[in-house]
């Protein structure tokens, strides 16, 4: 179907709907890994932002469906 390169914001929620919906409507998603971002919520127990950053990035470099692909890049290798 297509290909969506996807950075921006809240990586723990806007970040990885915007992945999984990408995945399951058909197109392959791939997560640029320097270019997203989180704010900390540790005071509610959730892990520091760069430790999100970092599982967010190992995750979905490995992430597949059948007929789609995952992956990461870093923004010096995005190609359009």
């Amino acid at each position: 179907m297509g290909r969506l390169l996807v950075t921006g914001a809240q990586t723990d929620a806007c970040i990885r709907s915007t992945l999984h919906g990408a995945i399951v409507r058909g197109y392959d998603a791939t997560l640029v890994a320097d270019a997203h971002t989180t704010e900390d919520l540790s005071k509610y127990g959730a892990p520091a932002p760069e430790q999100v950053i970092a599982h967010t990035n190992l995750y979905w470099r490995w992430h597949s469906a059948p007929g789609r692909q995952g992956g990461t890049v870093e923004t010096a290798e995005v190609t359009f």
